[in-house]
């Protein structure tokens, strides 16, 4: 799918700075796959999740499950942003005493529903969320974002094929499809293509999307499920390092064990206010 061009609004160049200030604090973290998150974790926490920040283990909100919990720089920024916890609390990530550490941890983060520290275990999490949903009588919904290298774990599938079994419409899958992984690309790393009809096969409706493109995506999500009877899988075409123009599709950005005052200044003139 070939993306549009898009400018970054001054939310998204914000929460952007939001992420900045945590990776900043600590000087390491994955910056390139938290970027490409943004916007996905946007539409999601302002025009579509149903929560409240105050009461994060309300009974009746809807589960958001970072499955690549390598990207949690983004999940923080939105949820300081959204009142789960102040926003100064992002100036510890990584620090000692600290509830922000390099993956989400549950339950000592609020909004966080899954510790996600190893890949590939967040779908069937959530497949047991939209399970139990559905015994109990419930109407939440369940979130799982995947990433693209993550798909690789066999375990995904797994899920996948369970969720399509019990015709969990109440569960959507977003990929973040990105195309590049930890130590390379995608394509060369492990093919994923044909990808959409992967998850068709596993008896998913499909869509592709640009994951950049807001207001695509609160159309997309509105729109939810896709099918009656089908879990949805929505493959987000993204950019790693997305707004920060020197680490845009460059695997070396996708984590960082040491920023310099350099690197930060650098980053700190690329997020300027639009």
């Amino acid at each position: 799918m070939k993306q549009s061009p898009s400018t970054l609004d001054e939310r998204s160049l914000a929460l952007r700075r939001l992420v900045m200030r945590a990776l900043g604090a600590a000087r390491r973290g994955h910056l390139g796959p938290s970027l490409s998150l943004i916007e996905i974790l946007r539409v999601l926490f302002d025009d579509v999740l149903r929560y409240r920040a105050a009461e994060p283990r309300w009974p009746g909100r809807d589960r958001l499950i970072l499955s690549k919990g390598h990207g949690c720089l983004a999940l923080y920024a939105l949820l300081a942003d959204k009142g789960f916890f102040p926003v100064e609390t992002l100036d510890g990530f990584c620090r000692h005493g600290s509830i922000l550490g390099g993956h989400p941890t549950y339950p000592h983060i609020p909004g966080v529903e899954a510790s996600t520290g190893a890949l590939g275990h967040g779908l069937s999490i959530g497949v047991g969320m939209a399970l139990a949903a559905r015994l109990r009588g419930q109407a939440w919904r369940t979130m799982v974002i995947l990433g693209d290298g993550e798909i690789n774990e066999g375990s995904v599938w797994e899920a996948a094929l369970s969720a399509g079994k019990h015709r969990l419409d109440a569960l959507t899958v977003v990929i973040d499809h990105n195309k590049l992984q930890s130590y390379g690309p995608v394509a060369e790393v492990q093919p994923l293509e044909p990808l959409a009809d992967k998850w068709r096969s596993f008896g998913f409706a499909v869509v592709e999307a640009d994951g950049h493109d807001v207001a695509g995506l609160r159309r997309l999500f509105a729109a939810l499920p896709l099918e009656g009877g089908r879990p949805t899988a929505i493959i987000c075409h993204t950019v790693k390092g997305k707004g920060i123009p020197f680490a845009e599709n460059d695997n070396r950005w996708h984590h960082k064990n040491r920023l310099s005052d350099d690197d930060l200044a650098a980053i700190a003139e690329a997020l300027k206010e639009a």
